[in-house]
């Protein structure tokens, strides 16, 4: 997709509409930037329950409550490795 939009002086933009069209947005919506680099993505903020059953796969077993406390808690301690990793590496 090649859609261009020309910055006002005050920093805004018009969204193009197939860019609209494609993520779905409508008037009154809210969007938000990620910035990664020196690129932006748009995205489509969304309401909670537009995300019910999002992550359903019926050829998986769900999981019970203490796999989700140990997914949780493994991906906190992974987390917090890597927050005191690139903590030292800054002092170095």
């Amino acid at each position: 997709m090649g859609a261009e939009s020309r910055i006002t002086s005050k920093g805004q933009t018009t969204i193009p509409v197939e860019v609209r069209r494609a993520l779905g947005i409508k008037t009154g919506d809210v969007v938000r930037y990620e910035i990664d680099g020196d690129k932006v993505r748009l995205i489509k903020k969304r309401n909670v329950m537009e995300l019910a059953g999002i992550l359903y796969d019926p050829s998986r077993r769900p999981l019970t409550i203490e796999e989700m406390d140990e997914a949780i808690m493994d991906a906190v301690a992974e987390d917090d490795e890597r927050i005191k990793r690139e903590w030292n590496e800054g002092r170095k």
